[in-house]
């Protein structure tokens, strides 16, 4: 029984990573029609909508889509969820806003694995708040560097200002997850999901709204973009995650959602193929090498080498 669970588990967050993975070529795509705030603002508002009744459902039935541990919404307290899902939708509108414009200037690829650097720069960053960081962390972050270096460096020693603000959108995404980490514990995961998607909604709308033009035509252009990030790789995705993790290894399960960087980058390269994209999404030896070396070092920072030694004693 609990081999099929565990089977059923990486399945949900297989499809999690494949989302997410392919999401990078629709958000790439989206560049096309509208501003990054604009189309921003129009996912989040619409993972906002797709998450809304799942949680009018929670309401009144509990035990739909719940953890084991997870506190029903009708006892949850309110004004913290408020706080941490203002929060989280802060930082996650910031750091998506970043990689929406990081994928302007480089390939669906390269922002995939430069995107998931989150998992080693979240417990570098938890350093800041007291918390211990394992060797294998500090091991994995060289290793990264040295990745991203290949990935990113061309000749003339110069990293392209796309892969720079991808960068950044990981070290927001790093934010985010530490924010998550402090306030899920103790209150609603579908209710926080859904007022960050508001909240991140609203952030980019309002600045979209002074920066930008958005318009119906922009919305009819990238229509397809918008329903495939805000449905799936928002709502979908987010709800096979809840799924996915429910009693699972959480070590396992975020080495298995990392896949999305690999996704993201035999997507891109498909996309450009078929038309779907006009920027070249090819990579050259030393690119993928850099590719492997980073998503090694992903998958590096995540072995619980210390539990298995402290056992072993």
């Amino acid at each position: 029984m609990e081999k099929s669970n565990n089977l059923r588990s990486s399945v949900y967050l297989s499809i999690t990573a494949i989302i997410w993975g392919i999401a990078f070529v629709f958000q790439s795509m989206g560049n096309d029609s509208m501003g990054a705030f604009t189309f921003t603002a129009s996912r989040y508002f619409l993972g906002f909508l797709f998450l809304l009744p799942i949680l009018l459902i929670k309401y009144y039935h509990p035990r739909f889509l719940a953890d084991s541990d997870e506190i029903p919404l009708k006892k949850i307290p309110k004004r913290f969820t408020v706080v941490g899902g203002v929060l989280c939708g802060l930082a996650l509108g910031t750091a998506t806003i970043f990689q929406q414009y990081g994928l302007k200037n480089t390939s669906v690829g390269k922002a995939g694995f430069i995107t998931t650097l989150y998992i080693i720069l979240t417990p570098i960053l938890g350093l800041l708040l007291g918390r211990k960081c394992r060797f294998t962390v500090w091991i994995g972050a060289f290793a990264a560097i040295l990745g991203m270096y290949l990935l990113c460096v061309k000749d003339g020693f110069y990293i392209e200002s796309g892969d720079l603000l991808v960068f950044i959108c990981a070290i927001f995404f790093s934010v985010h997850i530490m924010i998550i980490d402090s306030f899920a514990p103790k209150t609603n995961g579908v209710l926080l999901s859904c007022i960050q998607f508001l909240i991140s909604s609203v952030f980019c709308g309002v600045i979209a709204f002074i920066v930008e033009q958005p318009s119906f035509e922009q919305l009819q252009n990238a229509l397809i973009p918008i329903l495939y990030t805000g449905i799936m790789s928002s709502g979908v995705a987010y709800t096979m995650q809840i799924l996915g993790q429910r009693n699972f290894n959480p070590t396992v399960a975020a080495m298995i959602m990392s896949f999305e960087s690999v996704i993201s980058a035999v997507a891109g390269y498909f996309a450009w193929k078929w038309n779907f994209l006009t920027q070249d999404q090819s990579l050259n030896l030393l690119q993928i090498i850099g590719c492997v070396i980073v998503f090694g070092a992903v998958i590096f920072v995540q072995l619980p080498i210390g539990k298995i030694k402290r056992h072993g004693d």
